[in-house]
Protein backbone atom coordinates (compact mmCIF):
# COMPACT_ATOMS: atom_id res chain seq x y z
CA UNK A 1 0.00 0.00 0.00
CA UNK A 2 1.14 3.51 -0.84
CA UNK A 3 0.12 6.74 1.38
CA UNK A 4 -0.12 10.32 0.65
CA UNK A 5 -1.37 12.68 3.14
CA UNK A 6 -1.73 16.53 2.56
CA UNK A 7 -3.38 18.64 5.19
CA UNK A 8 -6.44 21.53 4.53
CA UNK A 9 -6.85 23.53 7.43
CA UNK A 10 -7.45 21.06 10.21
CA UNK A 11 -8.55 18.06 7.95
CA UNK A 12 -6.01 15.45 7.01
CA UNK A 13 -6.38 13.85 3.50
CA UNK A 14 -4.81 10.73 3.24
CA UNK A 15 -4.37 8.89 0.06
CA UNK A 16 -4.13 4.64 -0.22
CA UNK A 17 -3.59 2.75 -3.33
CA UNK A 18 -2.93 -0.56 -3.87
CA UNK A 19 -4.17 -3.33 -0.77
CA UNK A 20 -5.06 -2.12 2.51
CA UNK A 21 -3.91 -5.52 4.29
CA UNK A 22 -2.58 -6.33 7.66
CA UNK A 23 1.05 -6.62 6.73
CA UNK A 24 0.95 -2.85 5.42
CA UNK A 25 -0.90 -1.40 7.96
CA UNK A 26 1.74 0.16 9.63
CA UNK A 27 2.33 3.10 8.26
CA UNK A 28 -1.09 4.07 7.63
CA UNK A 29 -1.80 3.84 11.62
CA UNK A 30 1.55 5.89 12.37
CA UNK A 31 0.08 8.48 9.86
CA UNK A 32 -3.23 8.81 12.02
CA UNK A 33 -2.08 8.68 15.36
CA UNK A 34 0.99 11.76 14.44
CA UNK A 35 -2.22 13.75 13.24
CA UNK A 36 -4.32 13.07 16.47
CA UNK A 37 -1.54 13.62 18.62
CA UNK A 38 -1.07 16.70 17.01
CA UNK A 39 -5.24 17.81 17.35
CA UNK A 40 -6.30 16.32 14.31
CA UNK A 41 -9.82 15.14 13.74
CA UNK A 42 -11.40 15.85 10.37
CA UNK A 43 -10.11 12.71 8.11
CA UNK A 44 -10.57 12.29 4.11
CA UNK A 45 -9.20 8.60 2.64
CA UNK A 46 -9.14 9.27 -1.33
CA UNK A 47 -10.26 5.61 -2.12
CA UNK A 48 -9.53 5.99 -5.77
CA UNK A 49 -6.39 4.01 -6.31
CA UNK A 50 -7.34 0.98 -3.59
CA UNK A 51 -8.03 -2.37 -4.81
CA UNK A 52 -8.61 -3.82 -2.02
CA UNK A 53 -9.01 -3.87 1.83
CA UNK A 54 -8.70 -6.89 4.53
CA UNK A 55 -10.49 -7.43 7.98
CA UNK A 56 -7.72 -5.56 9.43
CA UNK A 57 -8.03 -2.59 7.28
CA UNK A 58 -11.39 -2.40 7.93
CA UNK A 59 -10.83 -2.43 11.62
CA UNK A 60 -8.34 -0.28 11.25
CA UNK A 61 -10.75 2.37 9.33
CA UNK A 62 -13.35 1.77 12.40
CA UNK A 63 -10.29 2.42 14.74
CA UNK A 64 -9.90 6.08 12.67
CA UNK A 65 -13.73 6.25 12.94
CA UNK A 66 -14.04 5.97 16.73
CA UNK A 67 -10.98 8.30 17.65
CA UNK A 68 -12.56 10.89 15.37
CA UNK A 69 -15.58 10.66 16.87
CA UNK A 70 -14.32 10.56 20.56
CA UNK A 71 -12.87 14.45 18.98
CA UNK A 72 -16.04 15.39 17.74
CA UNK A 73 -14.45 14.92 14.35
CA UNK A 74 -15.56 12.56 10.73
CA UNK A 75 -14.03 10.83 8.82
CA UNK A 76 -15.13 10.72 4.46
CA UNK A 77 -14.36 8.77 2.22
CA UNK A 78 -13.87 9.51 -1.50
CA UNK A 79 -14.33 7.04 -4.34
CA UNK A 80 -14.00 3.97 -2.85
CA UNK A 81 -14.47 1.09 -6.08
CA UNK A 82 -17.20 -0.92 -6.60
CA UNK A 83 -14.91 -3.69 -5.40
CA UNK A 84 -14.60 -1.79 -2.28
CA UNK A 85 -18.36 -0.89 -2.03
CA UNK A 86 -19.38 -4.36 -1.97
CA UNK A 87 -16.77 -5.42 0.81
CA UNK A 88 -17.93 -2.91 2.77
CA UNK A 89 -21.79 -4.19 2.42
CA UNK A 90 -20.87 -7.91 2.69
CA UNK A 91 -19.33 -6.44 6.12
CA UNK A 92 -22.18 -4.02 6.81
CA UNK A 93 -20.14 -1.53 7.13
CA UNK A 94 -21.23 0.83 3.91
CA UNK A 95 -23.50 2.95 6.75
CA UNK A 96 -20.30 3.45 9.25
CA UNK A 97 -18.78 5.59 6.56
CA UNK A 98 -20.39 8.50 4.68
CA UNK A 99 -18.84 8.19 0.84
CA UNK A 100 -18.32 11.30 -2.08
CA UNK A 101 -17.39 11.03 -5.64
CA UNK A 102 -14.34 13.55 -5.01
CA UNK A 103 -12.15 15.20 -2.73
CA UNK A 104 -13.96 18.82 -2.90
CA UNK A 105 -17.67 16.76 -2.27
CA UNK A 106 -15.51 14.98 0.99
CA UNK A 107 -13.94 18.20 1.97
CA UNK A 108 -17.65 20.35 1.53
CA UNK A 109 -19.28 18.38 3.53
CA UNK A 110 -16.68 18.87 7.16
CA UNK A 111 -17.53 22.22 6.84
Amino acid sequence: MKIKHENYDEVTVISVSGEMNADELAPFKKLADDRLADKGRDFVLDMQELEFIDSKGLETLLWLQEQADQRLGQVRLVSPSETIQKIFEVTRLEHHFDAHVDLDAALKSLR
